[in-house]
């Protein structure tokens, strides 16, 4: 039963959907002490009303919102923030808990500061991005920047409910939420996403009609329409809705574009795509033994011209024309060169000639096509189906999951073997479980980072009665036991050195404290005498990823530990970096260091034993290993 308002209608709201009925297109929004609101465009307005061009601001293509300039900022924003590694929660490359080895990455944490830590470590390095970000359908979606709130705090604070929970502003059934807040959200994103591809890196974005047109003018800003590649339509689902008011919404899109597809010169460059594998190599054979190999039989005429008109003589003495409104898809010379190779099949009577198409011409696969069936790409129902299977003591676990099988194909068209794979909107981890089924049907060493929000799940749900508190905690899951499955396939020919882990790194506050010293406020003579400036509870692991990022060396590198004189000695990347954080640090420890010459050393800045360590440090390194970078915390 509807509550009474009890309050007058609001007048300018009112009149804004009324105009907003007769010109849609003047109807935009505005942000007003700091709130969202429907606006009318009145030089839209008045040209509407107008027989005659009015005059107004410059006419120009552009697209924009509310708050787009601080979108634009929040991407350039500096951060203090760190990654700080989660052992017990991290899987070995050989599925054992608690081991470190993966070169396969789970990051817990808003994903818009961690794509900017990433950015020094893996700028440039990512191969493939693939996304499935919310779709701005008037669910909940959760992120700080985004105007984190609840759907009902929302519409409160935006104007469009009063505190009695009446709807204020008109319109919002059919835009869901309002746009502003979810391009608010996504572009800065995008930017950073965007500088984190290699030059020949791609991105795929998987979208509905809600915010697609949105989503692609951003993407043509972002990444520039030039580099478009295609938007794929997926079939989500096979059966019809009698529900639905208006259609039936069967499909999806996979919006694709490149990092660089071509030069100023229109060259192809950057991006290239992989063909699919071929499935039906059956259909191909070898009969006759013809010394070129299997074949099969294609039509010899077509649809559309392509040559002209003659005749063929069969063995048998019986002339072809070609059948009406058809053309011979061949050229006469080009036929008479398949007869001499006998690469004609000329069937009985007067039937119609066949050619022989040989497996050894065709490409190594098949170029992709934008529509991606059910057959091919699985669909939502598959999706449910797979999770399930997983989780089977608790169905329902996870609403709204990809079909392994879509992002195994935008894998085999975007990703080569020994590529970096990142999804920072992983959900239950789709993503992570198609690379790692990849790898294992094809022998590839791809490597993943996901991204995900800890975002809680609701007490009602299937995922939350099972023990799953965040979606975090089911993303995890899901790759430890789609790892197990996976190596217990015995169907998958490459699964002995196959990495079904990741190690977990948890988004956290910086290990330092906040008020630490500047860099070029520091000399030599002091190097060592400041008091520690390292967070109470932090470990060396901690500050070790701290500074791995800060140094942009890659935080699935392997790293091992050495014991010199006591002290724990950290050897990442087989000595491209060496790092000790314990106290009491003496010359035997530097000399130790300094002799295994690595590109870079670090020590905290409190680290030496006395100042006669400190004074010799440099000095030692000068002896044993000059060119070592050296770093204090």
């Amino acid at each position: 039963m509807d509550k009474l308002k009890m309050h007058s209608l609001d007048g300018v709201e009112q009149n804004i959907e009324m105009i907003g009925k007769l010109f849609p297109n003047a109807v935009t929004e505005v942000m007003r002490n700091g709130k969202v609101e429907h606006a009318i465009d009145f030089d839209v307005l008045r040209q509407e009303l107008s027989d005659s061009i009015v005059e107004g601001r410059e006419e120009r293509y552009q697209f924009t919102w509310p708050d787009k300039k601080k979108a634009m900022l929040a991407a350039n924003a500096p951060i203090t923030a760190t990654l700080r590694p989660i052992r017990a929660e991290s899987i070995g490359k050989n599925g054992m808990l608690g081991s470190f080895d993966s070169e396969n990455l789970y990051i817990e944490g808003d994903n818009l500061e961690v794509l900017k830590l990433l950015q020094e470590t893996y700028l440039g390095k990512v191969k493939m991005i693939y996304i499935d970000p919310p779709y701005n359908t008037g669910n909940d979606f959760v992120y700080k920047d985004d105007f984190s709130q609840s759907t009902a705090e929302y519409m409160e604070n935006s104007g469009q409910c009063d505190e009695e929970g009446n709807r204020m502003v008109a319109n919002t059934e059919s835009n869901g939420r309002f746009h502003t807040d979810w391009l608010n959200m996504i572009y800065p994103r995008l930017k950073l996403a965007k500088d984190l591809l290699s030059d020949d890196g791609v991105i795929f974005i998987s979208i509905d009609d809600n915010e697609q047109e949105n989503l692609k003018k951003i993407c043509d800003e972002i990444f520039g329409s030039n580099n478009f590649i295609t938007q794929i339509v997926w079939e989500k689902v096979h059966t019809r809705k009698n529900s639905a008011i208006n259609f039936s919404s069967s499909h999806e899109y996979v919006l694709c574009y490149a990092k660089i597809r071509r030069n100023c010169s229109g060259e192809q460059i950057g991006f290239k795509r992989n063909l699919l594998p071929r499935e039906n190599t059956d259909a191909y054979s070898n009969p006759d033994n013809d010394p070129k190999g299997p074949w099969k039989s294609d039509p010899i005429t077509a649809h559309n011209y392509y040559a002209a008109e003659y005749t063929i003589t069969k063995p048998n003495g019986i002339t072809i024309k070609k059948p009406q409104d058809r053309y011979w898809s061949y050229s006469e010379t080009s036929i008479k060169k398949m007869i001499a190779k006998n690469a004609i099949i000329w069937g009985d009577g007067d039937s119609m000639p066949m050619v022989k198409r040989y497996l050894c011409d065709v490409q190594d696969g098949l170029v992709p096509v934008t529509l991606f069936l059910r057959e091919f790409a699985g669909d939502s129902s598959q999706a449910k189906t797979q999770l399930d299977s997983l989780f089977n003591e608790c169905k329902g676990i996870f609403d709204y999951t990809k079909p392994i099988k879509l992002i195994l194909k935008l894998l085999q068209i975007g990703a080569n073997s020994n590529d970096i794979v990142l999804d920072f909107f992983s959900g239950s981890a789709t993503t992570a479980h198609a690379v790692m089924q990849l790898n294992a049907e094809d022998g590839g060493h791809r490597k993943f980072i996901m991204v995900q929000l800890p975002e809680q799940t609701d007490e009602k749900s299937e995922a939350y009665k099972a023990g799953y508190k965040n979606i975090c905690e089911i993303g995890k899951e899901r790759i430890r036991r789609a790892g197990r499955k996976i190596k217990e396939d015995t169907e998958l020919t490459h699964t002995a050195d196959l990495d079904i882990g990741f190690r977990c790194l948890r988004l956290d506050e910086s290990n330092m404290e906040s008020v630490y010293y500047t860099p070029d406020k520091v000399s030599q003579d002091t190097l060592f005498s400041f008091v520690d400036n390292v967070k109470k509870g932090r470990t060396s692991e901690d500050l070790l990823f701290q500074v791995m990022l800060d140094l942009g060396i890659l935080l699935s590198s392997s790293i091992k530990i050495k014991e010199i004189a006591g002290k724990k000695v950290f050897n990442v990347a087989d000595g491209f970096l060496l790092a000790c954080f314990d106290t009491n640090i003496t010359d035997e420890v530097v000399k130790a260091i300094a002799q295994m010459k690595p590109y870079y050393a670090v020590f905290r800045d409190s680290s030496m034993e006395n100042d006669s360590v400190a004074t010799n440090f440099e000095q030692i390194f000068e002896t044993y290993s000059p060119n070592t970078v050296r770093r204090v915390l």
